[in-house]
């Protein structure tokens, strides 16, 4: 016997305003801003856009994954593992951190092309994770499967970052649960149905056109984004595009039951776990060994 669809509703919605990062980066932040602090697993999400001479240099990470999603051009990274490649448009990096890893991320610039531009996602580890050796998913623009609810010539395709989606599975696989799509629609009106394991945390980020989802009749606008329910018995999400050309992220994670202690880009569970990070760090061990002395080839540049 099929399982009733049930859909999520939003239950907060918040505008991702576009600031100033460091040098010459251009941020949409709504997860790990003030409006949106706590969203179990999920730590930060930032809308990115970077102009030419600027990126993000050598800079450490522990206890948790990030996921660059590269919207428009590409970009470069390297670590103190001795890791490095490209994320092309329409690629993907799933890092792990783990106990410890340093790398630098810097976008390419090439005469008549656009900025880069994409999304990064940072995802808290589960306590069990946190101390493991970084590790690395990447796939290509042609290596992400995709899903067409209404067949390949159909106005709705899903690429499946991580997760299932209409008979569809990534081969992405993160430490904890989460599910990522990327989700286009090239006429106005078109409805699709996404399950999602139930009492998951999920939102939606909007960038191009608009939605419309579950009972709601007015549609959400771009540059925000959409926290959904999370009851029991709401299978999943039933969405509508508002406008032709209309382009956003559903993203689930299995929400964490532990706290979460932060400091810059470390993220750990205690006060004492981050003190040990810090000191681990400037001593150079456990995870941290090259802190002093490993430099970036592309950080340089």
């Amino acid at each position: 016997m099929a399982v009733a669809s049930v859909s999520r509703s939003i239950v907060k919605k918040v505008l991702a305003v576009e600031t100033p990062e460091g040098a010459g980066a251009l941020v949409r932040r709504s997860i790990g801003s003030m409006t949106l602090r706590n969203l179990s697993p999920f730590l930060m999400l930032d809308h990115f856009q970077i102009s030419k001479g600027a990126g993000f240099p050598d800079h450490p990470h522990r206890g948790q994954a990030t996921v660059t999603y590269m919207l428009e051009g590409t970009s470069r990274h390297e670590d103190s593992a001795g890791h490095k490649g490209t994320i092309e448009t329409g690629g993907v990096q799933w890092m792990c951190a783990g106990k410890g890893i340093i790398h630098a991320e810097m976008p390419v610039h090439e005469e008549g092309l656009p900025d880069p531009r994409g999304m990064q996602l940072w995802i808290d580890l589960p306590r069990e994770y946190k101390m493991v050796d970084p590790m690395y998913q990447e796939l290509g623009p042609k290596e992400i499967p995709s899903a067409y609810p209404e067949g390949p010539e159909g106005p709705v395709k899903i690429k499946v970052i991580s997760g299932k989606s209409h008979g569809v599975e990534s081969p992405v696989r993160h430490l904890g649960g989460c599910w990522y799509f990327h989700l286009s629609f090239s006429k106005k009106g078109i409805a699709v149905f996404q399950d999602i394991p139930e009492e998951w945390t999920a939102f939606i980020y909007i960038w191009k056109g608009s939605v419309i989802v579950g009972n709601d009749t007015i549609p959400a606008e771009s540059f925000h984004t959409l926290v959904l329910s999370a009851n029991k018995g709401e299978t999943g999400v039933n969405m509508v595009s508002g406008d032709d050309d209309t382009q956003f992220i559903l993203v689930a994670g299995e929400p964490l039951d532990q706290t979460v202690f932060q400091y810059g880009p470390f993220v750990m569970t205690t006060r004492e776990e981050i003190q040990k990070t810090l000191m681990d760090y400037q001593m150079g061990r456990n995870g941290f060994e090259k802190a002093h002395t490993w430099q970036s080839e592309i950080g340089k540049q």
